[in-house]
């Protein structure tokens, strides 16, 4: 059985997953191929196209689309939810009540158009819409490989109604606990606040994790944003998750935040500085976070996580690394798997894998997100040869060796290997590399090849034989999913790639999952002593990852990249 997922159902980060009788063969994101971050309003063309291609199969050997967007009944507690707390809002209300599937009869038109588009045939296929959490739940439980009975999380902006998901799985099946709806979501607190502090939404959120470290979160009280008691909460609308008049303008642009928000906390953050009392903001809002989370978890998964230890979670919210610390420390939990693509691009797979279990073909365990294109050395010469300006490159007789000697010397390297990585971290393939003991590497990077803010955070990639005596846990973390706490002997060798609370998001990598990047990492170590890269994903500031060795040259012309190794060839500038 062939499955074809597709995402894009909130009208951001589309994407396309295929799986041929359980097995995910191809994923990818259509913000890659189009060069647009998070392909906003888009369908995932593109995606569908290469997936296509990578599987060796023909449009018409699809059997079932899966898209994570259903249809919401009026019996259903959302939409009566949604309009109640809209009562400020009587457009947004009503519309709920009387409309409230437009947005799924869009997207049905959309990934019908798609289908023909492509010669895929909507009338023939079998069309399967999931909903949204659930598309989320089965990518993370579906895909952890877990045998036992699993609590599982959802956490996020928003889907059909639904922001925030609470159940278990077993025996291969998920079933609800509990909901909650719009607009009370822990994800749009969040997402209000990364707006409120001078970031975009869907990006920013990333930067104000990192920013909080550097705060106190006991300087302010941010408590009146949220109320949550006896496994019930509620967003304060009259500051943030607002809609319709209660949001504040600026310039034209409507924000999720109210102007009572400006009246209590001052004017929004500008520029790039972590300046106060902004970081304190960025620490209180990650706390509060952290405090809720952690409160409805116990309370409605407590009992099943003390009985086997295992959760799944996925859904934005998953990807903020500080609180899946927190939530790996409670009692009772032996193993914390969060879909590495946990925003809504997951949801392909997560819809695919959904309508694969439920049409009798359960999937495998995710064991890696090597899922996109990849081009051979001589593709990449090629590349070069035609490129719009003379490219000065040279054949490599050993990669690893050779280029872990550029990155011993202190020089960032831009690494484009194998397969595209599926989701928004780089692992290994798509990067921007360095050496964690050398001082100012990290700087250099964000100043002068990615652009961004001097204090952004940086990842450590270690072997896998190292990184418990690193992270002090045999906790697996192969998807940069998870802080640790670094051991203070280690601190002063690799400080490049320890943030500012001694924490690091780290990426353990084994030799049977990428054994060309864990063969680099072994030669940087015998260079060095210490068996840990510097990793960052390779692109700008606003960019995607970069997908082609076009797209990689563009990135390297267009920074002050000095090195750039494709597969066995060494790219240089004068």
């Amino acid at each position: 059985m062939i499955v074809l997922g597709l995402s894009g159902a909130v009208s951001h980060d589309a994407s396309a997953a295929i799986y041929i009788d359980g097995k995910l063969v191809a994923a990818a994101e259509e913000e890659r191929f189009l060069r647009d971050k998070h392909a906003k309003g888009k369908m995932a063309y593109e995606a569908t196209k290469f997936c296509l291609e990578q599987a060796g199969i023909r449009p018409d050997e699809i059997d079932v689309v899966a898209f994570p967007y259903a249809q919401i009944g009026l019996k259903s507690p959302a939409r009566w939810h949604y309009a109640k707390r809209h009562w400020y809002a009587p457009d947004r209300a009503l519309t709920a009540l009387f409309a409230g599937n437009r947005r799924y009869w869009r997207n049905h038109r959309q990934v019908m158009k798609l289908l023909d588009d492509l010669g895929i045939d909507s009338k023939r296929v079998k069309f399967m819409p999931v909903e949204h959490h659930l598309a989320h739940a089965s990518s993370a439980y579906h895909l952890s490989g877990f045998k036992e009975k699993t609590a599982i999380i959802g956490i996020d902006g928003k889907g059909e109604y639904a922001t925030t998901f609470f159940g278990y799985g077993e025996n291969g099946q998920i079933h609800k606990i509990k909901e909650f709806y719009d607009p009370d979501s822990l994800g749009g607190m969040y997402g209000a606040l990364t707006e409120y502090l001078g970031f975009e939404m869907l990006d920013g959120e990333f930067k104000v994790m990192g920013m909080a470290p550097y705060g106190d979160a006991k300087r302010f009280d941010f408590s009146p944003l949220i109320h949550c008691k006896d496994g019930d909460f509620r967003i304060n609308t009259k500051l943030v998750n607002t809609v319709g008049w209660r949001r504040y303008k600026k310039d034209g642009k409507g924000y999720f935040f109210s102007p009572a928000l400006i009246e209590w906390l001052g004017p929004m953050r500008e520029g790039d500085e972590k300046d106060e009392p902004y970081i304190d903001y960025a620490a209180s809002i990650q706390d509060l976070l952290e405090k809720t989370a952690l409160q409805l978890i116990e309370y409605y998964l407590g009992d099943i996580i003390r009985e086997t230890g295992k959760i799944a979670y996925a859904g934005g919210v998953a990807l903020n690394v500080k609180l899946n610390q927190r939530i790996i420390a409670m009692p009772g939990v032996k193993e914390l798997f969060v879909q590495p693509a946990a925003g809504d691009a997951g949801t392909a797979i997560g819809a695919a894998s959904y309508a694969s279990q439920v049409l009798g073909t359960p999937v495998e365990k995710m064991t890696h997100v090597y899922l996109g294109p990849s081009y051979t050395t001589e593709q990449c010469v090629e590349a070069c040869e035609k490129y719009e300006k003379p490219v000065s490159w040279q054949y490599l007789s050993d990669v690893c060796a050779e280029t872990a000697k550029l990155l011993a010397d202190g020089n960032p390297v831009a690494w484009f290997q194998g397969r595209m990585e599926f989701g928004p971290r780089a692992l290994g393939n798509r990067s921007i590399l360095g050496s964690p003991s050398h001082s100012g590497v990290a700087d250099r990077i964000n100043e002068q090849i990615k652009y961004r803010e001097r204090w952004r955070p940086f990842c450590p990639s270690m072997l896998d034989k190292v990184a418990p005596e690193i992270l002090q846990t045999a906790h697996p973390s192969p998807y940069m999913t998870f802080t640790f706490d670094v051991a203070d002997s280690w601190k002063s060798r690799i400080p490049e790639v320890v943030h500012e609370d001694g924490t690091a998001r780290a990426q353990i990598v084994t030799r049977h999952t990428n054994p060309r990047y864990y063969e680099l990492i072994e030669e940087l170590e015998k260079l060095t002593g210490n068996a840990v890269v510097l990793n960052t994903s390779l692109n700008r500031r606003g960019e995607p990852m970069v997908c082609s060795p076009t797209d990689a040259l563009n990135m390297f012309y267009g920074s002050d990249l000095q090195y750039l190794v494709m597969e066995d060839i060494l790219v240089t500038k004068p």
